[in-house]
């Protein structure tokens, strides 16, 4: 399978590594090859992370890492994973 990168992703994403670096460049480079690497693992298990929490459609997936969702569509018929965007998602305030 093929991986393609949505340009949404690609901004989303030097703009999280680049927050990041302000704080730890280290820990910015780390983040980085981490994702990479789950990205590039993909083909291997298409569907080996949770159906989507934020789409109606069994072929897109949500993959969780230290807080960021990586949302991912998964095309059998063109043979293709496309890497839609990434984002941390902020828990809800819980009043009580």
């Amino acid at each position: 399978m093929v991986i393609k990168r949505t340009s949404l992703f690609k901004q989303q994403f030097f703009d999280i590594v680049f927050y990041i670096a302000k704080d730890k460049v280290t820990a910015s480079q780390k983040f980085k090859s981490d994702i990479s690497k789950l990205i590039n693992e993909l083909p291997n298990f298409p569907f080996k992370y949770r159906k989507s929490y934020y789409y109606e459609n069994e072929n897109i997936r949500d993959l969780i890492h230290k807080g960021y969702s990586i949302i991912y569509k998964v095309d059998l018929e063109e043979n293709i994973i496309v890497v839609l965007e990434i984002f941390k998602q902020n828990l809800p305030q819980l009043e009580g």
